[in-house]
């Protein structure tokens, strides 16, 4: 009783210093926007869940009416890839405060596992997985009234097991992304696990024709392989309680709640260590061996000022060194690669964009990683914390600081555009040149817009980030959702520019009004890098309190 007394207590505080900091918040305007920009955007993941939830349900419905109740698995695995897949493409727009934070005050070790599952409640992942999975409660209510109290028990089962293997491979995750080794290998699984994803669709199409049997005991065999997996566990007590062979039924919840106790236990091994006081640091360990004192220089980049240089060099490190932030900058090959696979299952008759316009591939990819960018563009200091002090102090003006800092996101979006144009090359066939330099001529015009954007929401609204970490790599969510909204003002003006061209059969009109607008943005981005210092100094203090907090 007593440790139970002392756990609600615990809790409470920690729920009335949340409620605090944010009734604190309010009294700022930037606290009062910030509250503007997460009401949209819960509104707007709100309509996508309550939509969902009720396509969920009357899909669920149809399924039961039909006789095929074993069919509502598909939907409990909707439900779980995008719970687990969504918090890494969308990051932007996923708050999870940290909970390791709670590690400084003395708190007991339930009270800090039951915090951490309650923040991933709140993630806007697990809320749409939330309203999905009661979907296929009111679906399977509605048609079989009887089966209501058991098929809500499932789903409250597989949504705790979704919430703790969520928090779970996070937790792991971080914890290999702490180490360069495993990091590297890692990122080498990831590229194998794309490759074979890419390998499905020629497969299948390869042996069709001639090994109908084959691909029938192959989709048996994964049939039977999802069965014993949690999301087919689920659908499978629901779908045989209705038979009903309650033993059967039974056992498959049993198993359901095996996965979530195996799960709970993997957890509870990552938190308890970082409960103990687990750090991981790449610094090598000291050596008794002669140290080469000789002075390294930095890198030289011609045609550019060594301060600029230098802060290059800085956030290029800063990015190699971020696990997370590099599996990101993968997810739009990733995209182009579930593109294809949709235009390739289904043919040029297919309702997919790029099946049916082709040409169109690179442009559209262009515009996507522009976009994909929202992280490292809106929150320049993020990153550097509590470093942000020595930038003030260092003979550098901020003005070279953040053009070293666009310098090197404009060579990651160089870089990423060769690789898209590389992947648009092998799946669609090589761009024509003509759309090839209207795209390059969007993005001169679109890439000085988003980084002015990007520099004032820096100033104005930045936020102290962990790139070592998915959970702690988030900008603020009015920086986020500004950033958002002017890259798909600015990608939008393009693409109207585009199609008029195309439309009219004369790329190179659009190619000479995208010029002329890029000079426009490149002289607004001019604008605002010559106001940079200004504008730093006169926020000053808010951004050595937001960043170098503890």
């Amino acid at each position: 009783m007593t440790a139970s007394t002392q756990q609600l207590d615990e809790l409470a505080a920690i729920a009335g210093l949340r409620w605090r900091m944010f009734v604190n918040s309010l009294r700022t305007t930037r606290g009062q926007l910030e509250l503007l920009s997460r009401t949209l955007i819960a509104f707007a993941f709100a309509v996508g869940g309550i939509g969902g939830a009720i396509g969920v349900a009357v899909a669920a419905s149809m399924m039961i009416n039909a006789g095929r109740p074993e069919f509502v698995a598909a939907l409990f695995w909707f439900v779980f890839v995008f719970w687990q897949a969504f918090p890494i493409v969308a990051t932007a727009f996923s708050d999870t405060p940290d909970s390791t934070d709670l590690l400084r005050f003395p708190l007991s070790y339930r009270s800090y596992f039951l915090v951490r599952l309650t923040y991933g409640v709140f993630d806007p992942a697990s809320a749409l997985g939330i309203l999905w999975s009661l979907g296929i409660v009111l679906g399977t209510a509605y048609t079989k009234p009887v089966l209501l109290p058991w098929a809500a028990l499932v789903v409250l089962a597989f949504l705790v097991f979704n919430l703790v293997f969520s928090q779970m491979i996070f937790a792991w995750i971080e914890r290999w992304l702490a180490r360069r080794r495993t990091r590297e290998i890692m990122g080498v699984l990831f590229l194998l696990l794309m490759l074979s994803l890419q390998l499905i669709g020629p497969m299948i199409q390869h042996f069709r024709p001639r090994s109908r049997p084959g691909i029938s005991r192959f989709a048996e065999v994964l049939f039977i392989v999802q069965g014993i997996l949690p999301p087919g566990l689920a659908g499978d007590a629901i779908a045989q309680a209705m038979y009903p062979r309650i033993m059967s039924a039974l056992s498959s919840f049993g198993l359901l709640l095996a996965f979530l106790l195996l799960a709970g236990f993997f957890l509870h091994v990552r938190l308890l260590a970082q409960y103990r006081g687990e750090s991981f640091s790449e610094v090598a360990a000291a050596s008794r061996l002669p140290k080469d004192r000789s002075l390294r220089l930095g890198w030289n980049l011609p045609g550019v000022s060594a301060p600029v240089a230098a802060v290059f060099e800085k956030e290029v490190h800063y990015l190699l060194r971020s696990g997370p932030m590099l599996l990101n900058l993968i997810m739009p090959l990733f995209v182009l690669f579930i593109f294809r696979f949709g235009a390739m299952n289904h043919g040029r008759s297919s309702g997919v964009f790029l099946a049916r316009a082709p040409d169109m591939a690179f442009p559209a990819m262009a515009g996507y990683v522009l976009l994909m960018l929202t992280n490292l563009i809106c929150n320049n200091f993020g990153g550097d914390g509590a470093g942000m002090q020595f930038l003030f102090a260092c003979p550098a003006n901020f003005r070279q600081i953040i053009l070293g800092k666009n310098l090197m996101q404009i060579a990651v979006l160089a870089a990423e555009v060769v690789i898209a144009w590389i992947a648009v090359c092998y799946f669609y066939g090589p761009p024509t040149f003509e759309i090839t330099v209207a795209t390059l001529a969007g993005l001169v015009y679109a890439a000085p817009v988003t980084l002015a954007a990007g520099n004032l929401l820096s100033i104005y609204w930045p936020k102290r980030l962990d790139y070592s970490s998915f959970r702690r790599q988030r900008p603020s969510q009015t920086s986020a959702l500004t950033s958002l909204l002017v890259q798909l003002l600015t990608v939008g003006i393009g693409v109207a520019v585009f199609f008029l061209g195309r439309h009219y059969g004369n790329l190179r009109l659009a190619t000479l009004l995208l010029l002329a607008l890029a000079a426009l943005s490149i002289s607004f981005y001019r604008l605002i890098l010559g106001r940079i210092d200004h504008l730093v100094r006169h926020q000053q203090e808010h951004l050595l309190a937001e960043l170098a907090r503890a």
